[in-house]
């Protein structure tokens, strides 16, 4: 009896290392040609590779896989962005290869995971495996020429029993740790279009350079009550979330700089995305060429940021409300295609249903002659403050002298505020006559004699204008 026993212990001691013996073989093998593809296959070779391998062993594994792409259609995907900031945190010695990248004003390393990396992470005591696959695509660019771009996707591993815990719990987890670890370390960027990338991924269109403008609303040339009565503007809009909600408005915020030249109008912008902590989108209108291509790159933008279109009166014919986008090969011969944004499209992007794609935006319009603007596009819900810049008071000036030369007070000082007040000149003329001289008496003394020659050209150019109408 126990000779029988000892032998059917032995078979089946047999049969389980001749099993784990062939699934040693199997997963060697399967690394060995996971790496063979990772180092000699093409790119969309090897995707299609991966995807059969990944596919076949599939039907024999417990495993679930989320896959999570970089966008869908023209919109980012959040929750790979998150990944991809959160998965930083989580890059072991093990790892092969990281990406690493640091713009000249950054603060920090920006460290990411690279494709084909595995990444792994524990969450309430459930394991879970990260890949970033990247493949290769064709899609039509401009003029009927073949562009390659790159997709990319990260997939998420892990037992099927976890599914309701990583949908409902971790990802969640993931997009509010990377949220928060995104503001901690954020470099204010500012965006403008590249006409290169304008086809297929939108988001692509917009490139960035470090935004280092040291402007302030402490720094600002403005009257104090004048400039506490924008920040608290400023306040009321982002702690306002739930309440534009209620009531049914897109969470934005539309702002109409207007006033001469020089009246600090980019560095009023700069001082607000320093303020908030928003990224810049410079959108250039004249380089967009029709409505349609306006939303794309609009929904392109991040939320937690400002929206900027200087000199709107100069870019785009705003005058025909009624005018209908043109068939998109309209264009003859090989010329350059020209901006058709209309003002119905433009008005729509402010303040239609396009508008409510992001949450926590501002838009900023600047221009130097309101009056030559129409006034669909001035009204509350489009343009909500409008914030004439005018030229520099006597305020303005005792702002830019303690900015400029480190004093509150001086024997000139009323004799140049009351020539201030009766000139008309910009905050930046004021700055260029602080900047001309190391010594305060002379700087102070050829600011005045500015103004006054300021004036009196003001007065010669009304003698000239009246004798002309006579």
């Amino acid at each position: 009896m126990s000779s029988t026993s000892s032998s059917g212990s032995e078979l089946n001691l047999a049969t389980v290392k001749m099993v784990l013996s062939a699934a040693t073989s199997v997963a060697a093998a399967a690394m060995v040609a996971r790496s063979v593809a990772n180092d000699y296959l093409p790119d969309e070779l090897r995707y299609h590779v991966s995807y059969y391998f990944h596919r076949f062993f599939g039907y024999f594994s417990s495993q679930m896989t989320i896959v999570i792409d970089e966008s869908r259609g023209y919109v980012p995907n959040e929750v790979f962005k998150a990944a991809e900031t959160y998965l930083a945190t989580k890059i072991s010695p093990s790892t092969r290869r990281i990406n690493v990248s640091k713009e000249d004003k950054d603060k920090n390393f920006n460290v990411t995971v690279d494709r084909d990396e595995e990444v792994t992470d524990t969450f309430n005591g459930v394991k879970l495996r990260w890949i970033l696959v990247c493949r290769q695509v064709e899609t039509n660019g401009s003029r009927n020429s073949t562009q390659r771009l790159e997709e990319r996707s990260f997939e998420l591993s892990f037992h099927k029993k976890f599914k309701n815990l990583v949908l409902e719990s971790y990802l969640p987890f993931l997009v509010k740790q990377a949220v928060s670890m995104r503001q901690k370390a954020k470099t204010l960027k500012l965006f403008t279009l590249d006409p290169d990338n304008m086809y297929g991924n939108y988001s692509e269109a917009w490139i960035s350079v470090t935004l280092d403008h040291p402007s302030t609303f402490q720094t600002l040339a403005l009257d104090p009550e004048f400039k506490r009565s924008i920040m608290e503007d400023i306040d009321r809009f982002v702690e306002r979330k739930d309440f534009y909600r209620k009531v049914g408005k897109a969470w934005k915020r539309g702002y109409l700089l207007y006033g001469p030249p020089g009246t600090g109008k980019s560095s009023l912008i700069a001082a607000m995305a320093n303020y908030l902590n928003f990224d810049i989108y410079d959108l250039d209108l004249t380089a967009v060429r029709t409505n349609s291509e306006l939303r794309r790159l609009l929904i392109a933008t991040a939320n937690r940021s400002i929206l900027v279109v200087e000199d709107i009166d100069c870019t785009i014919d705003l005058k025909d409300r009624t005018a209908t986008e043109p068939p998109p090969n309209s264009q003859e011969n090989d010329d350059p295609p020209q901006s058709k944004v209309t003002l119905s499209g433009l008005l729509n992007f402010v303040d239609g249903l396009w508008s409510s794609c992001g949450d926590e935006r501002i838009i900023i319009f600047t221009t130097n002659y309101k009056e030559k603007l129409d006034s669909a596009l001035l009204r509350p819900g489009r343009m909500d403050m409008h914030i004439n810049m005018s030229y520099c008071t006597a305020s303005g000036f005792k702002v830019l002298a303690s900015n400029y030369l480190d004093i509150e007070e001086h024997r000139l000082f009323s004799e140049i505020e009351d020539a201030i007040n009766a000139a008309e000149v910009s905050p930046a003329d004021v700055a260029e006559c602080l900047l001309r001289n190391d010594s305060i008496d002379e700087v102070l003394e050829g600011l005045l004699e500015f103004l006054k020659s300021k004036k009196i050209h003001e007065e010669d150019e009304v003698k000239a204008k009246i004798i002309k109408d006579q």
